[in-house]
């Protein structure tokens, strides 16, 4: 069937939605070209926004992406056509992680996502804020479990006394975090206010906002050093609720599906007016990683803790603007 193609507005709002997702460290590790005969976008890592300390197999970074491809896909959906993706389509172009192609007629019914995932896409940020005890609905459970699964994905929710271990594990990264001089710099390098201006290397507000003061949930602490002023007297909530999303293998795939399956948990989790913070710092240690699942030889291979729960939403991160990740010429390959 003949695909017509997009218009300018309907571009601009694709790749809007695209790099609204989330990403390591706000690095945006992503390009997109449309091919105007095939009637697809090409989804390319940014090699240059990559992080060599903390993200030294690039697994971050596909993951980043993937939550990008996710993203486009509801968009495409939204505006009546079927996004049927690709991964890493050409083997020998690395670079080329997806390729998303328009189907459909632009009258046709979007299937497969609920109707209220693209306007989820602008309402979703992280919140490192305490949230309330009020606990999450079973059918809330469900429903994420089953955006996990649909990507290909698992995602679990750990007993109390995982849950513990799970914060333990977290709480040691972080601190082997500060203690890391090059992952520091590394970090204080992407954590700006302006994505597009390097010299712009302040973080807004004076930092992360509240900070847990009896430390039961380890929160990321970009500056990575100790600023006792700014660890408020606000406790957090004593039962967090976590999330452990996984997949069966450990490969480039599977680092791209479970981007694309942490963005769905996190705009159903939107929908349902949960916020969610990311808890990686375990992520980026090989051992510490290892140890996350229960049983690391039968339960899969951890790829993101997800905090969840009620409370204040988060603020927004700068973004890239359309035409500053869209090429318009093909990449030199």
């Amino acid at each position: 069937m003949h695909t017509a193609p997009l218009d300018a507005s309907t571009l601009e709002a694709c790749i809007s939605a695209a790099v609204a997702a989330p990403s390591i460290f706000n690095t945006q590790p992503w390009r997109f070209r449309l091919n105007p005969g095939t009637v697809a976008f090409e989804v390319r890592a940014a090699p240059e926004r990559s992080l060599r300390h903390v993200d030294p197999v690039a697994r971050a970074l596909h993951l980043s992406v993937g939550t990008s491809v996710f993203n486009l896909r509801v968009a495409i959906a939204h505006f009546g056509w079927s996004p049927v993706v690709r991964l890493l389509p050409r083997p020998e172009d690395t670079a080329l992680l997806a390729t998303v192609r328009l189907t459909g007629s632009h009258t046709s019914h979007p299937t497969g996502h609920r109707a209220d995932l693209y306007p989820a896409i602008w309402r979703r940020h992280s919140s490192r804020f305490p949230f309330s005890g009020r606990p999450l609905p079973q059918n809330a459970r469900v429903e994420l479990a089953e955006a996990a699964h649909m990507e290909g994905a698992l995602l679990t929710f750990p007993t109390a006394d995982d849950t513990a271990r799970l914060l333990r594990l977290t709480a040691e990264a972080e601190h082997r975090n500060r203690a890391d001089s090059d992952r520091g710099t590394e970090s204080r390098r992407w954590v700006h206010l302006d994505p597009d201006d390097p010299a712009d290397t302040g973080l807004p507000q004076g930092g992360l906002g509240p900070q847990d003061a009896r430390e039961r949930i380890p929160m990321r602490d970009f500056t990575a050093q100790r600023h006792p002023e700014r660890l408020a007297a606000q406790d957090f909530e004593p039962g967090p609720v976590l999330a452990l999303l996984t997949t069966t293998h450990d490969r480039r795939t599977d680092w791209l599906r479970a981007g694309q399956a942490l963005e769905h948990v996190l705009l159903v989790a939107t929908a349902h007016g949960l916020r969610a913070s990311l808890l990686h710092q375990a992520m980026e240690w090989p051992d510490l990683r290892r140890t996350l699942s229960p049983d690391p030889d039968d339960a899969g291979h951890a790829q993101m803790l997800i905090r969840l729960g009620y409370g204040p939403e988060g603020s927004a991160t700068p973004r890239r603007a359309p035409d500053g990740v869209l090429e318009t010429e093909s990449p030199n390959r």
